[in-house]
């Protein structure tokens, strides 16, 4: 609707009204509110951006020449009457929350000015619009607006510039999805406005980009929304074997999944492999994801990743995830500091215990640091036996998660003599997350079974025969 210095008036001062008035500031209409008595915090609101309030009971003769009428009482009989007379004056009115009484209905609205995304159920479901403009929130990046903004700057010269047709589908393609529109999601217009033009000189040089993604610890609502756009947007996704399918099924549906995955014992690409596909990928001008279990800084080798795409000059990002050790103390409820009891905590895969000397993060977590220790079945004992010979209570608490943050998590807990029976416990398959400290004894332990419970049952089985 063209309201641009029209008046758009509102009748009524409560929280309706006030709902209604912040969403029509944002357009170009000569508001008006209409209302005897006006909630001190709307009439603060009207004040700070000078919008006119008439003090007064509402009255036809004020809806001469308005584009639009909103009716916002709170009171059913007095919308009425204010939608009648908008009604015999011509002019369409909105009832708020009153859908009989409407001429038209206002949507919810993701406003990424100048790109607007209207979502309207015609009154059979508000709360239904505003669930669904959240998760259309949640896939477009704030700085869409400003790209938007920057587009229309580009588009007559793109018309004289670039070829009819398919060239100029992808010019916009690389203009919406490359350089320019990463440099707007940084802050950076000036560089944006520079690979815009060198887009428009060379079109047929679109260049490619990686995004070092963290795929949390497997469950896909717990992903970043960065890392669901970047999903979205992805030619190419190279994934983990510890990212579950459903993390992957995020992306596009016609994007390449290309597994690159290392578990012990299987590893189907090395490391210097992923390195030069992640490269050659990018060379040849595609959006690539690598996606990694996790957070991608945590034991996840991005440096060897982030130092080969550097060497081949390619530009990537990297998006962090939820670490398995945060995963594994939300699924235990325990606190990895604790004011008086710890202050600070480390992240280890255990694997330097079997060294001559004690590595500094023991003596750490004998001064009452919180240890959390990656893929830490297998060598169970050794981080048990060490830590106990360097001077660690045997009693120190130890809370062990299969499948962090997952819905087939299985929770263990015990002490430290108990963390060597973890290895007898062949039936965890999945990776390891074992937490230990003083933290623990914080922890909830109604969800959780005793590491070292089978083998007391055998002990104690065998004493009676």
């Amino acid at each position: 609707m063209r309201v641009a210095g029209r008046a758009v008036i509102i009748v009524g001062g409560g929280e309706e009204a006030f709902a209604k008035a912040r969403l029509l500031a944002q357009s170009s209409a000569e508001l008006v509110v209409v209302a005897e008595q006006v909630e001190p915090a709307f009439a603060d609101w009207l004040a700070k951006n000078e919008i006119a309030l008439l003090g007064q009971p509402f009255d036809a003769a004020l809806l001469k020449g308005a584009a639009l009428v909103f009716a916002a009482t709170g009171d059913e009989a007095a919308d009425r009457r204010v939608v009648e007379a908008a009604r015999a004056a011509g002019i369409p009115a909105n009832a708020v929350d009153r859908p009989e009484l409407c001429d038209f209905f206002t949507p919810a609205l993701v406003n990424r000015a100048p790109l607007a995304v209207a979502i309207g159920t015609e009154g059979a479901g508000p709360v239904l619009a505003q669930k669904v403009r959240a998760r259309i929130e949640r896939l477009l990046p704030p700085s869409l607006g400003a790209l938007a903004a920057l587009a229309t700057g580009y588009r007559s010269l793109a018309e004289q510039l670039v070829e009819k047709g398919q060239p100029r589908r992808r010019f916009w393609n690389a203009f919406f999805a490359g350089e320019a529109a990463r440099n707007v999601e940084q802050g950076d217009i000036e560089s944006a406005r520079r690979a815009a033009d060198q887009l428009l000189l060379h079109p047929e040089e679109a260049t490619g980009h990686v995004a070092l993604v963290g795929a949390g610890p497997g469950a896909e609502d717990l992903i970043t929304l960065r890392a669901h756009r970047l999903l979205m947007e992805a030619d190419v996704i190279v994934h983990d074997a510890l990212v579950p399918e459903a993390v992957v099924s995020l992306g596009r549906r016609d994007a390449e999944r290309i597994a690159a995955g290392k578990r012990k014992g299987c590893h189907s690409k090395s490391q210097a492999e992923i390195n030069e596909l992640l490269v050659s990928l990018a060379l040849s001008g595609k959006r690539v994801v690598r996606l990694k279990a996790g957070d991608p800084l945590v034991f996840g080798r991005a440096g060897e990743e982030m130092q080969a795409l550097r060497d081949a000059n390619i530009s990537y990002e990297v998006v962090p995830g939820v670490t398995a050790a945060f995963a594994a103390a939300a699924d235990f409820e325990l606190p990895l500091t604790l004011r008086g009891v710890a202050s600070s905590m480390v992240f280890t895969t255990g694997h330097d215990l079997k060294g001559a000397s004690l590595p500094d993060w023991a003596r750490l977590a004998i001064d009452g640091a919180t240890v959390a220790v990656y893929m830490g079945r297998s060598n169970a004992a050794d981080v048990a036996l060490r830590l106990i010979k360097a001077g660690l209570s045997p009693d120190t608490g130890v809370a062990v998660v299969e499948n962090a943050g997952q819905p087939g998590r299985r929770l263990l807990h015990g002490t430290l003599t108990d963390l060597p029976a973890l290895a007898e416990r062949t039936e965890l398959t999945g990776p390891v997350m074992t937490i230990i400290g003083d933290t623990v004894a914080g922890a909830r332990f109604d969800r959780s079974e005793p590491i070292a419970a089978r083998r007391n049952v055998t002990a104690d089985c065998g004493a009676s025969r």
